[in-house]
């Protein structure tokens, strides 16, 4: 049970995680003085390098902006042995400073975990075995082996892209979305957006390390439009590398920019590990 537990809080801590193997590559075509590389259907190179530029210029206007956020989130989990108990998680975020979760497990109705993160450090408290542990960041990326960051970890539960590098790859328009792939340091992510409105639908990330199998795929779903920002309140987390773990998350309850608590009182019986 803890090793699920540390699983569905490390889950929703970053919820997006990385994606599947990079799709069949786009045809390419180097700009000259430039790290971008598109496809090039009946255009000249300038041409595509601007329409590249307003794609993502699109993209980022859908980034969220915020001060405060809040959220109840229904958690499904499922790895190679079968689908676990729901949880329920409520997430306070207050913008590049704090990270508050708390995990309740639905089948007890019994808050089971409490975390905060912040930008350097992890408390993580085990509300049933009364046990609290203070760790740095890295503890994050070495449960999950992904190197990830505050910042990182933020933007996965708002629902802004993650590792998305400025050294794209490939593009390409088909009838209803748009095909972006860029490369990292760390991983080769293809992105889909939607044609209609530059949303992100889909996002995919290859580990460059080409010895290691792991992979993710993330789908966005149910758009909602609160306060000019349009949210993606369902999501669906698959990722593999020994096992096959797939993750559900419905936003069930959420707001930005209220006046929101995010301490964490540890209990003076609770044993320090």
């Amino acid at each position: 049970m803890k090793n699920f537990i540390a699983v569905c809080i490390v889950s929703i801590a970053l919820f997006a995680t990385q994606s599947c193997r990079t799709a069949k590559q786009i045809n390419k075509v180097i700009a000259p003085k430039d790290t971008t590389v598109v496809n090039v259907v009946n255009e000249s190179v300038e041409d595509s390098i601007r329409q590249v530029n307003a794609t993502m210029t699109k993209l980022r206007s859908h980034f969220i902006d915020f001060n405060t956020f809040n959220a109840k989130i229904k958690v499904e989990y499922e790895d190679s042995k079968g689908k676990k108990p729901d949880l329920n998680a409520v997430v306070r975020i207050v913008k590049d400073s704090a990270i508050w979760i708390s995990i309740t497990a639905s089948f007890l109705n019994f808050e089971v975990s409490r975390m905060l993160i912040t930008k350097d450090s992890l408390i993580l408290m085990d509300m049933r075995e009364k046990e609290v542990k203070y760790r740095s960041l890295d503890y994050l990326q070495e449960v999950t082996e992904i190197p990830f960051t505050y910042k990182e970890i933020q933007d996965l539960l708002i629902g802004n892209p993650i590792f998305l590098d400025s050294n794209i790859v490939s593009f390409k328009k088909t009838e209803g979305s748009i095909l972006i792939s860029t490369a990292g340091k760390f991983f080769k992510h293809l992105l889909t957006l939607s044609s209609e409105n530059n949303l992100l639908l889909h996002s995919k990330l290859d580990d460059v390390d080409v010895s290691r199998s792991r992979t993710a795929d993330i789908t966005y779903g149910d758009f909602e439009n609160k306060d000019g920002m349009d949210f993606s309140t369902y999501r669906e987390v698959m990722v593999s590398e020994k096992n096959k773990v797939d993750i559900r998350l419905n936003y069930k309850q959420y707001e930005f920019n209220k006046e929101l608590s995010v301490a964490l009182r540890v209990p003076k019986n609770f044993k320090r590990k």
